[in-house]
């Protein structure tokens, strides 16, 4: 992988996006396709499409849930002690005025520009994705779910 940027930040978790998923996705188009087709067993496959789409709702849900719940809480913990080491102050009134895109935009730039892109954010209430497109020098994180 090349340079960070906003262009390509996201990640996917391929056995998940690319296999999982897909194949969910797949079986529930064969199960209403066949519910069309196959007059005799109808009322089986209207069943397994159901059961199949709500396997594929909870895998999407469950996944996403407690990945972004868990990545939220860091990313949260992560500017806390950042606003610590860059101002030697706790940043509970700070983190107050700010949302969560905002924060979590934050954590790309470097110090620098965090000092100057967190002052837009509380003054200006430029939002995370603005702050994303600001940011001159792009700081990775690799290491998100």
């Amino acid at each position: 992988m090349g340079t960070q940027n906003y262009n390509n930040h996201r990640k996917y978790y391929p056995p998940h996006h690319f296999v999982y998923l897909p194949l969910l996705l797949g079986l529930e188009v064969f199960g209403i396709y066949k519910i069309f087709n196959d007059s005799e067993h109808q009322i089986v496959w209207i069943l397994f499409s159901v059961i199949i789409f709500l396997i594929l709702y909870l895998a999407v849900m469950i996944r996403q849930h407690y990945a972004l719940g868990l990545q939220n809480r860091l990313v949260r913990l992560e500017f806390k002690q950042r606003y610590f080491e860059l101002f030697n102050q706790r940043s509970d009134e700070v983190e107050e005025k700010l949302n969560f895109g905002q924060i979590a935009a934050l954590r790309f730039a470097y110090d620098d520009e965090f000092k100057e892109l967190l002052q837009k954010a509380l003054h200006e209430n430029i939002s995370g994705d603005q702050i994303k497109k600001s940011i001159k020098n792009w700081r990775e994180d690799l290491h998100r779910i």
